[in-house]
């Protein structure tokens, strides 16, 4: 067993935990949505811009070339966090959803045809869901969809009879489902897409802030995730592709900083990963992701995950024991997420009564919609953890879940 954390250390990290919000000490459980930064990645944006910024990848002074090594280490630090080897696979983009949008725009079109098929779940966040459906309507392919169990876990044996369907070109799947917090194999579902050829894809967006990201384990072939779900700063994230895809991609967008020479009748692109960045990328987001990694590093990934694990697992048994509660969704193995309703009640007004104590949470769909309406619920209250959160936080959270069915009952 990983030695515990200490708390208290890990929290004042954390600068925003120390606020309070309506006249109550902050618990933070709405960390599938977005997570808290450490003093440590606010600083290493703050010194950029204090001490080093600049363009990158195209001066030859001082200040541009320490920017583009930073930058450039950032890449690198970004493939050691995923175990992807070195750095030449990593494109730094927006976030998860622009990540799979440019693997759709790319090499989806150029996959896809006529006739063929793209295969998902029934579990899938909007940003792995809209993009594939749009391809295949533009390429008058089939959409199909691997079923879940009641409990919200993958229907594992439907998933290998519609991957063998020699029409499905792609097949793509969140490792953590942001709803549920359901772990998938990954490493299963790959190997069980490359034995028929399948190209695959997979959602890492609430999978890597609980250190489990590992490309090389699970054979993937594109791999996405976000920066703001790891601890590190919004509007900056990561595509991971395998080289030789990567190479006979097409750019997703046009401009400067991906040129390797441009005439009036011809241009010709630079090699990936900078074939896909074009214009002046996020810079001060590539490191402060960098430092985020470096901090988990040393908080240690063994202990994050056990921690997480405990917290989850003593809300859902908790809210669960609640006259009038429900817990949606009892995956087999869960990962930081507890969704759950109460009945009456609508998510929102939970999530209401939740702030009135100085608790956050999230109440919604989750950017999961057919997910929730294959369960039966519209809307769920979601409570999700990050390894700053306390067991004192879970007891608030169910205090005050009761407090909202006595409420409303």
């Amino acid at each position: 067993m990983p030695a515990p954390l200490d708390l208290t250390a890990v929290r004042r990290d954390f600068p925003i935990l120390s606020r309070e919000v309506n006249g109550k000490p902050l618990a933070y459980l709405d960390n599938a949505a977005t997570t808290q930064k450490p003093a440590s990645v606010i600083d290493a944006v703050s010194d950029f811009y204090r001490e080093e910024n600049a363009n990158v990848h195209r001066g030859v002074h001082y200040l541009s070339m320490v920017a583009t090594d930073l930058y450039d280490h950032a890449r690198a630090r970004v493939a050691k966090a995923i175990r992807a080897g070195d750095g030449g696979q990593a494109i730094f983009v927006r976030g998860t959803t622009e990540a799979i949008n440019l693997v759709a725009a790319t090499f989806g079109r150029a996959a896809v045809g006529q006739g063929d098929a793209v295969l998902i779940t029934a579990m899938e966040h909007h940003a792995n869901l809209v993009p594939w459906q749009r391809l295949c309507a533009e390429r008058g392919a089939e959409l199909l969809v691997a079923p879940v169990t009641d409990g919200g876990d993958l229907r594992m044996a439907e998933f290998e009879r519609l991957v063998a369907d020699p029409r499905v070109k792609i097949a793509a799947f969140a490792e953590v489902s942001n709803a549920l917090g359901t772990r998938n194999d990954v490493v299963a579902l790959c190997r069980a897409a490359r034995a028929h050829g399948v190209a695959t894809v997979v959602d890492g967006a609430q999978g890597v802030a609980h250190g489990i990201a590992d490309v090389a384990a699970a054979g993937c072939d594109f791999y996405a995730f976000s920066g703001h779900k790891v601890f590190a700063p919004d509007g900056i994230g990561v595509l991971w592709g395998r080289r030789e895809l990567l190479a006979a991609m097409e750019p997703y967008q046009v401009g400067g900083g991906i040129i390797e020479r441009v005439t009036f009748t011809e241009t010709r692109y630079q090699p990936p990963p900078v074939r896909f960045e074009a214009g002046t990328p996020n810079i001060s987001g590539a490191i402060g992701l960098a430092a985020a990694f470096d901090y988990l590093d040393g908080i240690g990934w063994e202990a994050i995950r056990a921690h997480e694990s405990a917290l989850a697992e003593q809300a859902a048994a908790q809210i669960g024991a609640i006259p009038g509660a429900r817990v949606i969704g009892q995956p087999a193995h869960r990962c930081g997420v507890v969704s759950f309703v109460l009945d009456g009640v609508h998510p929102h007004d939970i999530g209401t009564v939740l702030d009135s104590e100085g608790i956050a949470i999230r109440a919604g769909n989750h950017c999961a919609q057919p997910l929730l309406e294959r369960l039966g619920v519209g809307s769920t209250a979601r409570a999700s953890f990050a390894f700053y959160n306390s067991f004192e936080e879970v007891e608030r959270l169910t205090a005050a879940v009761r407090k909202a069915a006595a409420f409303f009952g």
